[in-house]
């Protein structure tokens, strides 16, 4: 017989996870997903457990509990690095759903149009699972395998995402192509983080996600971008480039061809706003 779960510690949970346990925290993916009245199987609702919700900073970097709601990430005092992210958030749905919704959820619903993905992956961000036999750390990349696929066992939970301290510089944009502003599903998303100095751009991270199985930095593009002035970075981006990264696919929002066009084009204007912030 299928049970709700509401453990109220890390134990409980883990002793209690099973190979077939939905696990639940928000519900803003999951329960638009069923096609029947209630959810199937046992399901783990982890909201209750401590230290999996709130943003504090480690030696290791920044940690983002899981469980941390996009209205929070939205209102809480982050780095310039990190504004793609605070960005994102704001776009999560409608206010509703940025009140519900998890950043951990969001990123083990392993849609390609996450919100959140680009701007964690130009941040080189990683992410903890823990289970009953220790902790396990994944980049980011590395735990997205595919459309609703990532690299979690059943048996562990995602408890954190940590950006390193190395990744906290500089400053960044998100930008979001869609049918419509708000409430929408991504044709094209793109997040843009840049360091720089004496006007000259010392680093670049770029990611573009809904263009691809999974969101990707697009790592020719970030190269050509060290050494460019602020003014005229932008200008530098070769569609080509962005083209030769992506597999777009063709769906009933979009094309590949303007998908392509569109991911290249939004990367122009998220590092011209981001060098404007840093000029």
């Amino acid at each position: 017989m299928a049970s709700y779960l509401h453990p109220e510690t890390m134990t409980d949970a883990l002793g209690a996870i099973g190979a077939g346990t939905r696990i639940l925290a928000g519900g803003t993916d999951l329960y638009p997903a069923t096609q029947n009245a209630t959810l199937a199987g046992d399901v783990m609702d982890l909201m209750a457990l401590p230290n999996l919700r709130g943003i504090m900073q480690t030696d290791q970097g920044l940690r983002i509990g899981a469980c941390t709601t996009w209205t929070e990430i939205a209102r809480a005092a982050l780095p310039p690095a990190l504004t793609a992210l605070q960005q994102a958030a704001l776009q999560v749905g409608g206010v509703q759903i940025q009140n519900a919704g998890t950043i951990g959820g969001n990123l083990c619903n392993a849609s390609p149009a996450a919100d959140g993905v680009p701007p964690l992956l130009a941040v080189d961000a990683v992410v903890e699972l823990v289970s009953a036999t220790g902790v396990r750390v994944l980049s980011l990349q590395d735990f997205l395998l595919g459309p609703r696929k990532t690299a979690r066992l059943p048996d562990e939970i995602m408890t954190a995402i940590v950006i390193p301290n190395t990744a906290l510089e500089g400053h960044s944009t998100f930008i979001k192509l869609g049918a419509r502003a708000y409430l929408v599903i991504s044709i094209a998303m793109v997040a843009a983080r840049i360091t720089a100095r004496d006007g000259k751009i010392t680093g670049a991270a770029l990611a573009v996600g809904a263009c691809s199985a999974t969101a990707l930095r697009i790592r020719r593009v970030e190269g050509a971008l060290v050494g460019q002035s602020l003014e005229n970075a932008a200008a530098t981006i070769n569609a080509a480039d962005v083209a030769a990264a992506l597999s777009p696919m063709d769906d009933l929002r979009a094309t590949a061809a303007y998908r392509t066009h569109a991911a290249a084009e939004l990367l122009r204007r998220a590092v011209t706003e981001t060098c404007k912030a840093l000029a």
